[in-house]
């Protein structure tokens, strides 16, 4: 026997840690498997998509059990688990090329491929570096960014985080080409400057998993690969090569700036969004004095038109932008207050907030 008479929850919650970068289809059969290891009164979890691993381990408290490790489908197992009643006790026994599922009297038969066919990331963490912080600290730092990353952009280097840690502080950017999202935090680090961008599958994985407390997360980095081990978990992950964008010549030093209520501003935009180009989402921003007029129209020549009273006295500004990518930057802006920091009308926006002072989030204009 395998595994016998476990508690199905268990099993399933760290199935469910690893189970993140698991795809049904692979060109591998393997990598649509779980690597599951029974050593010394422990069960070890792993999943490799071969760009990040995810290992985790529970203590079964069975000791005088024999080592043992299977590989088995991991969506398959998930949702087996997920429909078995709650407190129901689990057995896995491996039998040839399957492995046996029971629970009650329903039983079931995966298919299982040689555990010593599962392919592990190999360790490239030689003279490594490391810093600790707080789980609420990197999520919350991940969360005010993660959203301005490219998804599948050719300029591979963009698909992912630059993170940058110099001087005892931890800077995170992304940007799509289109908009750039930056925030620093304080930390304990007086090591030389690291310099590395993170895939975006490592960003929504370690996102995903990470606690919203002060449970402490060590991040090891080497040029080839970042390593983070918190809470029972390890995530390992391969950087992405290439030369990230100067995000400090993005960021401008405007003289016009409008403060105004986020949430009012929020909903205005959601209006305005009913009506705007479904292909391009553009929206223009006429500011005047004390007024801000948000104005959407579509090819049906339908229109929008939303005003907002405002304590405006710069110079008045007629400039366009993709709605969405403004709700996603209040979006990350936490406080009562927006500001809005403008250029020409042919230069980008700047949005701050007055209680986080190292956000920044650049769009830039688009033709309405």
């Amino acid at each position: 026997m395998f595994i016998e008479k476990i508690e199905k929850e268990t099993l399933l919650k760290p199935l469910q840690v690893v189970i993140g970068i698991v795809e049904r289809k692979q060109t591998m059969p393997i990598l649509s498997n779980v690597l599951i290891e029974k050593e010394l009164g422990k069960i070890r979890f792993t999943a490799t998509d071969l760009e990040i691993q995810i290992t985790t381990t529970i203590e079964t408290g069975a000791d005088h059990e024999s080592n043992a490790a299977i590989t088995v489908g991991g969506k398959k197992l998930q949702e087996i688990l997920r429909i078995l009643p709650d407190q129901s006790k689990v057995s896995i026994e491996v039998k040839e090329n399957k492995a046996q599922i029971k629970s009650n009297k329903s039983k079931f038969n995966l298919q299982s491929l040689p555990a010593q066919d599962f392919p592990t990331l190999s360790n490239q963490l030689a003279d490594a570096r490391k810093i600790s912080l707080s789980q609420r600290a990197l999520k919350a730092l991940f969360s005010s960014v993660q959203f301005a990353m490219a998804q599948q952009d050719v300029r591979y280097y963009l698909n992912g985080v630059l993170f940058v840690i110099e001087d005892n502080i931890f800077r995170a950017v992304a940007t799509d080409g289109h908009r750039l999202a930056y925030n620093a935090i304080a930390i304990e680090s007086s090591s030389e400057k690291i310099e590395i961008i993170i895939p975006r599958k490592a960003i929504v994985e370690l996102s995903k998993l990470l606690s919203d407390d002060d449970q402490l997360i060590e991040l090891e980095f080497s040029s080839q690969q970042l390593k983070a081990t918190f809470s029972g978990i390890e995530l390992t992950t391969k950087l992405i090569e290439g030369k990230f964008p100067d995000y400090q010549r993005v960021i401008p030093n405007y003289t016009n700036h409008l403060s105004i209520n986020r949430t009012l501003v929020q909903q205005a935009l959601q209006r305005a969004a009913i009506l705007s180009n479904e292909k391009f989402r553009g929206v223009r921003f006429v500011l005047t004095e004390k007024n801000l007029c948000i104005i959407s129209s579509n090819s049906e020549q339908e229109e929008a038109q939303v005003e907002i009273e405002t304590d405006y006295h710069g110079e008045a500004i007629d400039i366009g932008f993709n709605v969405n990518y403004l709700m996603d930057g209040l979006s990350s802006v936490h406080s009562e207050m927006a500001i809005f920091s403008f250029g020409n009308p042919n230069s980008s926006i700047l949005i701050t907030s007055p209680d986080d002072l190292e956000f920044r989030y650049v769009v830039m204009p688009m033709r309405i």
